[in-house]
């Protein structure tokens, strides 16, 4: 079934009427011929929405469309009429009314109606549903998430906590891979030691070599004194190596031979010395395509992925949109001393609309500004950046722009796989994955399509 839907109106054969063609649709309809017996209706029995006629004997329609909205506001109520007029209208949203439809009715139309109207009540308990659960979060409080993906991406870090070993997280770009590595931090037994990031694409290779191993003054153009070296200082902690994959191949070799060998020697020193960490890695890049590329030493890559983590992309976290709109939201009043609670059930299903290319960062950053700009106790829809408030699904053309295009299997397939690798922001992995191939077969029919574009380069030179 669809939804319980209670009908009200005096008329009875309307109300019969509407019943039969909501049951034809899989709705539970019953009906009352007055106000006050829908109102004992709802004290008893549970609605997803509630169609009430405007005139009535007794209790007007929008009287009790407006007590409903005070007493059950959980319930979107659809109000009909026969004298349609602009300033009906207005009562009727003025009263809290879901929607206004004037007879005669399309019941099709109708059915379409109460089903946006069910989802949107829908919509609204999740909300609440989720501000609750951010009050129960469990061991691992900032890696939020209800979704399949992210479940088992918590259960994998219980699974280690107490474990030493190597940790690889790949993901997109901001979907939270230092928040996971210093969640594994700070739930080890290691979480009273340092948490140290390296940045492996901030720095030139020589300073980066310093910085990570340390060296006496001079030891390279940028040193300005004898430094202890980020090994050290990171001593019975977590280093992070942030965005491993753009770690020059020359610097990975000499941290494939400190983490192999144990004991390292500063830079410009002849001396010896061992080091105790935990070693967690994050990258954005497809590794073992780097690897197969040249690009990555693949003993290294060994080295660091004994337990790999990957982050799902945003777009692919249904729900979990919500609990981290609603967790930013609650920080950011917090820090801010806003009296804003929450969002407006409207403006959740903008979030659950907009794909978020950047990911987790990029809503952050969206309820930063909602809060910022918010003038009630929840975010609106007004408050959100255009590009969320205003963003309309698109239906891509695998073929090409042209409807009308004709083009061969080989050719939609080739096209088709190109889209998947800029969905995936190139990974190649991740692709094959989508794609239902593996690595290898992704390589091969990448490798002919580039062959082909070169012989018809040559030809039409």
């Amino acid at each position: 079934m669809r939804g319980r839907v209670l009908i009200v109106d005096d008329d009875v054969d309307m109300c019969e009427l509407l019943a039969a063609g909501l049951k034809a649709r899989d709705f539970e309809a019953t009906y009352a011929t007055s106000a006050d017996e829908g109102l004992g209706h709802l004290q008893c029995q549970e609605y997803a929405a509630v169609i009430t006629d405007v005139c009535m004997r007794g209790i007007s329609g929008l009287d009790f469309c407006s007590r409903i909205t005070t007493n059950y506001p959980q319930i979107p109520v659809i109000v009909i009429t026969a004298f349609g007029s602009l300033e009906t209208a207005v009562a009727a949203i003025r009263a809290g009314a879901y929607d206004f439809i004037t007879k005669p009715l399309n019941t099709e139309e109708l059915a379409m109606t109460l089903e946006r109207a069910a989802q949107l009540r829908g919509l609204r308990d999740e909300v609440k549903r989720l501000r609750y659960t951010l009050d129960r979060a469990g061991e691992f409080s900032t890696v939020l998430g209800e979704s399949p993906q992210m479940q088992k991406v918590c259960a994998l870090m219980a699974r280690i906590g107490d474990s030493d070993a190597s940790v690889l997280i790949t993901g997109e770009t901001g979907t939270g891979k230092k928040v996971v590595a210093r969640a594994l931090h700070d739930a080890s037994p290691r979480g009273a030691g340092p948490f140290i990031t390296v940045n492996c694409t901030a720095a030139p290779e020589p300073m980066l070599e310093s910085e990570l191993f340390g060296g006496p003054e001079g030891s390279h153009p940028e040193a300005r004194g004898a430094r202890e070296g980020l090994f050290h200082r990171a001593g019975r902690g977590t280093l992070f190596f942030d965005e491993i994959g753009g770690m020059p191949l020359a610097l990975q070799l000499k941290l494939l031979r400190v983490l192999q060998d144990r004991p390292l020697r500063p830079a410009g020193t002849d001396t010896e010395a061992g080091f105790d960490v935990r070693i967690v890695a994050a990258t954005n890049r497809d590794l073992e395509s780097a690897v197969a590329e040249g690009q990555f030493r693949e003993d290294l890559y060994f080295r660091i992925n004994v337990i790999h983590i990957e982050l799902p992309p945003l777009r692919a976290r249904g729900n979990d949109v919500l609990l981290l709109g609603q967790h930013f939201i609650r920080e950011l009043a917090a820090r801010t001393k806003k009296e804003v609670v929450g969002l407006s059930t409207h403006a959740a299903q903008k979030l659950l609309a907009y794909p978020w290319p950047g990911n987790v960062r990029e809503l952050q950053n969206c309820m930063e500004r909602a809060v910022a700009l918010a003038t009630c106790d929840h975010v609106m829809v007004d408050d959100l950046p255009e590009k969320v408030a205003g963003y309309q699904p698109s239906h891509v053309l695998i073929a090409g722009e042209n409807p009308s295009e004709l083009v061969t299997m080989e050719e939609v397939e080739k096209r088709y796989i190109r889209r998947v690798l800029d969905t995936v922001g190139g990974n190649k992995t991740l692709a094959a994955r989508v794609l239902g191939f593996d690595r290898k077969t992704l390589y091969r029919k990448l490798e002919s399509y580039a062959i082909l574009e070169r012989l018809t380069t040559n030809r039409s030179d």
